[in-house]
């Protein structure tokens, strides 16, 4: 089924998003944020520019900087403040409110309509990851609070209007742009507030490698020809896939126990997966019956 195919090329986004925590701890310089995350964006937009050889109109930069800027420089950035204020579970259980934010920017930006069953998957799914990520001894610094939510809030907006605003090019084209762009905006912060790259190792060569190639170019391209296709509150569930991957490659990969309550939590997350699914295609369904264009 071409549809199903394109779900699941779709899901495999977030899923691969998932081993970004692994990559980062074990193989990359520690304590450069901003750098890492500038190296993940505009390598891989420049390379994918200068595959595809479509730049953007005239017309279209302030898009895309605006799109650069939400789904990758603000997000990214915020991500790992959170990530380094906050314990793990807590940064991904905050993150979990992101498809909520979805639905509701949906609403107004889209004119989507909010139905039941998408708000019980988002609600569904933000309890599975809380069971799956959180430790019982949590310590909530309000910067890492905000820093957490303002990820959310900055990847939900680009999301949404990476759905609105749709050039007359492919997904690849598309996804260059934005990733050039976020990165082109990280680089002056990176500069002036971090110090210069360490000699890196072929582990460190490695790992930028991953997170550039595959964590950026190939899952941003699927996430996007996602959202293209299905919309974003069908595709938006699958974002908790990612704390769930990272859970099961810590199981893996580093030893971690996994806890029957984790077991519980991968399998609330599952459901909400395939909830929002539903749900989205029957908000799509409405959406065409009453003439609204998403």
């Amino acid at each position: 089924m071409p549809q199903r195919t394109d779900l699941f090329l779709t899901a495999l986004a977030p899923a691969i998003w998932g081993s970004s925590y692994i990559v980062t701890t074990q193989m990359l310089p520690q304590d450069m944020p901003l750098t890492v995350a500038m190296l993940r964006a505009l390598p891989a937009g420049l390379i994918l520019l200068a595959w595809t050889r479509v730049f953007p109109p005239m017309g279209w930069y302030g898009r895309v900087f605006i799109l650069g800027a939400l789904n990758f420089s603000i997000f990214w950035a915020m991500l790992f403040v959170a990530a380094y204020r906050l314990p793990g579970g807590l940064a991904a259980t905050l993150g979990a409110v992101q498809p909520l934010l979805v639905l509701l920017l949906a609403r107004f930006a889209l004119g989507r309509e909010m139905n039941a069953l998408g708000i019980a998957a988002a609600l569904a799914g933000l309890v599975g990851v809380a069971l799956l990520v959180l430790g019982p001894n949590v310590a909530a610094d309000p910067v890492g609070i905000l820093a957490a939510l303002a990820g959310a809030a900055s990847m939900a907006a680009g999301t949404v209007l990476t759905r609105k605003w749709q050039p007359p090019v492919s997904a690849l084209s598309f996804t260059a742009w934005q990733l050039a762009a976020g990165g082109l905006l990280l680089l002056p912060f990176s500069l002036m507030l971090e110090p210069a790259l360490p000699r890196l190792t072929a582990t460190n060569i490695a790992g930028f490698a991953w997170l550039g190639l595959i964590g950026a170019a190939l899952t941003y391209f699927l996430w996007f020809r996602g959202i293209a296709k299905f919309g974003p509150a069908t595709v938006t569930a699958f974002g908790f896939l990612s704390p769930l991957t990272a859970v099961l490659l810590g199981w893996a990969l580093l030893g971690q126990v996994m806890t029957p309550v984790q077991g519980v939590g991968a399998a609330i997350v599952l459901a909400s997966v395939w909830m929002g699914q539903r749900a989205g295609r029957s908000a799509t369904e409405i959406s065409h019956k009453s003439g609204i264009t998403v």
